[in-house]
């Protein structure tokens, strides 16, 4: 920490602070325009201009972007800092006199009038000031550089491209919401929206959030989601060697700066929604393909995000080109990169328990780390031809497969094989999160975490302990997730931003300002005035009738929601040895000292028996949260309180099912 006088108040402050929020931090007002804090400061209008004094020499200097690096005096009302304030203000003044902004600053500063004329006088109270606000968050802010200056001088103006409007201006409003003298008017809704204003307002509710909170919390709009590379192997949930293992001392190898710095195009535009604020997609430019029909040949890769890395560290790959490289012809082929790698960690640990052998993958040695023989896989599977029409059946058929064809014990297959209804898993290690684990379980269209991700809540925050609280948060995330995709927004925004006002709620997850804001937007493009309960009520309508569905197809119910057990708790002794200490004391806290004399086999059966017994729990309260039978089948009270028990047979086909 560093120590600061500021008008004589003595305080400490981190190294890089500058003047002006040092000088907020102790209580005292220095004037600024040009500052925002939607904003990096960079000191344009010199309203905001101090006296310093450092080592016996002082000088003045703009407070919003002097950062203090060692011991000094701030003067904000010294004579040369009035002074120097004052003609700046002054000249403002002559030149903008009508502009409310302008008079309220000069005022703060004990100016009425200017002493002399300015030949430019704009006597507009709308008047462009030339702060820069607009440019500033157009280029930094939404990052979309549509705003500029141009000219020099006297002929200095904020323009557009050639003087028109780009299709890359998306109309988002930040230039309108942060000018500070209205300068700028949105004039067109090319979408006939019921309140554009209002739509504009909601989101910059999300804008300001990101703008502010990103930075310090997730790096999305910087690194993209390979940032949760780093944080998934900090906390044990990276997985490694098809799950078995969270963390691995070559997770370094292909850490988020690895790939940050390849991203040439981080902070453009993403391929993901033109005008996105987050902006998560990033890509490596000029990357050299050394496989494959397009060998040799210099591309860009789309990618790659988490899942991606985490799916070639659960491979036991961590090599940054070939992950790359492998990114890029998933793209080619059609093929999504979390199913590919999930399948091959599978493939590999049947190659390692003798499952497979080489005979039966033609000549391929499918260990894990084995990445040249799981890149011809791919291209197999594109081309449909040798193991590669195994592999690209997916967990399910392959289990069915090695059991029937192969002679491979099924409970094994099944205890490892990381698919549940049919859908590979994604790239997180659930053994301590309960919550996750019924994430998965639960989801509709299997196990993906877009429908609830709460690994964090669950494992690490630990906000969510009672069997209570987990079903009400897998009651609420999932339905918020369905919401989004029904409206066709991004989840990110929602869920991984904290708002300010986070602390503060008993429920973080449910932060009101925060989804009033969502609320504003569905009512200014309808006209429709909803509560934020409104909107769950419209995804619980559809998510309860997809699993109505579900159960016309033979699906939804209890058993389909069963989850394999390696996302549960550990499979192998190997992987019970690999956190002994933990298991060892999660089994004396229900089982006392009598643990002590047990083999590791008998340890891994008591921990397997609390464990599922503890997911069936789980089941039975979320099923009672949401109003579904123990079966896991909608009510017929719940299909009638959602109105949808007037579609044809709907009522039959549960009532044939058990439900009441």
């Amino acid at each position: 920490m560093i120590k600061v006088t500021i008008d004589d108040k003595r305080l400490e402050v981190e190294p890089g602070t500058t003047i002006m929020a040092a000088a907020e931090k102790a209580g005292i007002f220095i004037p600024r325009l040009c500052s925002h804090e939607l904003l990096e400061p960079y000191g344009a209008c010199r309203v905001c201009s101090v006296e310093i004094e450092q080592n016996g020499r002082t000088k003045v200097v703009t407070s919003c972007n002097y950062p203090i690096r060692s011991e000094l005096t701030v003067r904000t009302n010294s004579e040369r800092a009035t002074k120097t304030r004052s003609m700046v203000l002054e000249m403002m003044l002559a030149r903008w006199p009508k502009v409310k902004v302008v008079k309220d600053m000069a005022a703060h500063e004990g100016i009425t009038q200017a002493r002399f004329s300015h030949p430019l006088v704009d006597n507009n109270e709308n008047a462009c000031i030339l702060c820069g606000r607009c440019v500033n968050i157009c280029r930094n802010g939404v990052r979309q550089n549509v705003l500029s200056f141009e000219g020099r001088g006297s002929s200095r103006q904020v323009s557009m491209p050639y003087q028109q409007v780009p299709a890359e201006c998306v109309g988002c409003g930040a230039c309108e919401w942060i000018c500070p003298t209205g300068a700028i008017k949105m004039i067109d809704d090319p979408n006939g929206s019921a309140d554009w204003d209002r739509i504009r307002r909601a989101g910059m509710v999300v804008t300001r959030e990101l703008i502010l909170f990103d930075d310090d919390q997730c790096q999305m709009r910087r690194k993209g989601t390979s940032n949760l590379v780093d944080v998934m192997n900090d906390y044990d949930l990276l997985p490694v060697h098809n799950y078995r293992f969270g963390s691995h001392p070559d997770a370094k190898f292909v850490q988020s700066e690895v790939f940050a710095s390849k991203f040439v195009t981080n902070g453009l535009p993403d391929g993901c929604a033109l005008g996105c604020d987050m902006a998560c997609a990033h890509a490596a430019d000029d990357f050299e393909l050394q496989t494959g029909p397009d060998k040799g040949k210099r591309v860009i890769v789309d990618g790659p995000e988490y899942e991606t890395v985490g799916g070639s560290t659960n491979m036991g790959i961590f090599d940054p080109r070939w992950i790359l490289e492998m990114n890029y012809y998933c793209d080619n082929y059609g093929i999504d990169t979390i199913s590919f790698c999930t399948l091959m960690a599978f493939v590999m640990e049947c190659y390692e328990n003798g499952i497979l052998d080489k005979e039966k993958t033609g000549g391929l040695e499918l260990n894990f780390g084995a990445k040249d023989a799981a890149m011809e896989v791919l291209h197999q599977m594109a081309r449909g031809e040798g193991f590669g029409l195994v592999a690209g059946q997916g967990i399910r058929r392959m289990k069915k497969k090695f059991a029937e064809e192969y002679g491979a014990d099924p409970k094994f297959l099944q205890d490892i094989g990381m698919e549940a209804k049919g859908l590979e898993y994604s790239e997180y290690v659930t053994k301590e999160s309960l919550a996750q684990q019924g994430g998965y379980g639960i989801a509709l269209k299997g196990a993906q975490h877009d429908e609830a991700w709460l690994i964090f809540m669950d494992m690490v925050n630990k906000q969510i302990p009672s069997f209570e609280d987990k079903a009400e948060a897998l009651h609420y995330f999932p339905m918020w997730r369905t919401w989004f995709g029904l409206n066709g927004l991004c989840k990110l925004p929602w869920n991984d931003i904290e708002p300010e006002d986070n602390a503060q709620e008993k429920e973080p997850h449910k932060v009101p300002k925060h989804t009033q804001a969502y609320c504003d937007f569905f009512a200014g493009v309808t006209g429709r005035e909803v509560s934020a309960d409104d909107l769950i009520t419209m995804s619980e309508r559809v998510y309860n009738f997809q699993r109505i569905f579900n159960l016309k197809m033979g699906f939804g119910t209890r058993e389909h929601d069963a989850i394999p057990y390696r996302s549960v708790g550990p499979v192998t002794e190997e992987e019970y040895l690999s956190r002994q200490d933990r298991y060892d004391e999660q089994l004396k806290e229900l089982e006392g000292d009598s643990v002590a004399g047990m083999s590791t086999a008998e340890k891994l059966q008591m921990l397997r028996k609390h464990r599922e017994d503890r997911y069936a729990k789980l089941l039975d309260a979320v099923y009672l949260r949401r109003g579904w039978t123990s079966n896991g089948i909608p009510r017929i009270e719940t299909a009638k309180k959602l109105g949808i028990d007037k579609v044809d047979g709907l009522v039959e086909l549960l009532k044939e099912h058990g439900a009441h």
